[in-house]
């Protein structure tokens, strides 16, 4: 899975439609990583959502399950300490036929327990909203974001087919504006989505 990578691995790895049931995604080995945190579905197929951490990093698993509605949001998150910062790392999978106000009240909702000024979240995920763009959809989601002082950062091409090119995969990020960051993406032929690399220069760690 991993053979992509070709300088050096990521602290963080998020996984969404993983399509696993719990006692498979909790027997599911990654090289170098732990699984942090994770959600199945409960009454349909396909779906979840999933994040490993690098085994060099010590972390806390966020419980959000009490948030998720299969096929119209799933979440699940961690959180952990790198330097002198603290990150709380969301991973978000919003399916295309879901209930849109339930994905919008259910991640407002997260946002407003969990948010503080000590800490840095970082949200990222299929959310099935094209940023490249103008949609109500995104218009309402950046709303939300915004109160909280979240903007996107994929401005290219996450989903290449050969009837359509969008950005439904995204990675939101707040207090970083003004931080040196990367992103790219990364075609890892383990799907049709491309992958997201999140890099932020500034903040070290040795892993």
């Amino acid at each position: 899975m991993l053979n992509f990578w070709t300088i050096e691995f990521p602290h963080i790895l998020r996984l969404t439609e993983h399509h696993l049931r719990d006692h498979e995604i909790n027997s599911t080995c990654i090289k170098y990583y732990n699984l942090g945190a994770k959600y199945c579905r409960k009454s349909r197929k396909y779906g979840g959502v999933s994040i490993f951490v690098h085994e060099g990093l010590l972390f806390s698993t966020v419980e959000l399950n009490g948030f998720c509605r299969d096929q119209d949001f799933e979440v699940c998150a961690v959180k952990l300490h790198i330097s002198s910062f603290v990150f709380c790392i969301l991973c978000v999978y919003r399916p295309p036929t879901g209930n849109f106000s339930c994905f919008l009240s259910s991640l407002g909702s997260i946002l407003n327990q969990l948010y503080t000024n000590s800490i840095n979240i970082i949200i990222c995920g299929d959310i099935n909203i094209n940023y490249l763009d103008n949609t109500n959809s995104k218009l309402q989601l950046d709303s939300l974001l915004l109160s909280y002082d979240w903007y996107s950062t994929a401005d290219f091409q996450t989903r290449i087919s050969n009837c359509s090119s969008t950005a439904v995969d995204n990675i939101f990020i707040g207090k970083f504006k003004d931080t040196n960051f990367t992103i790219k993406p990364l075609p890892s032929g383990l799907s049709d989505h491309d992958a997201q690399i999140l890099i932020l220069h500034d903040i070290k760690t040795q892993i």
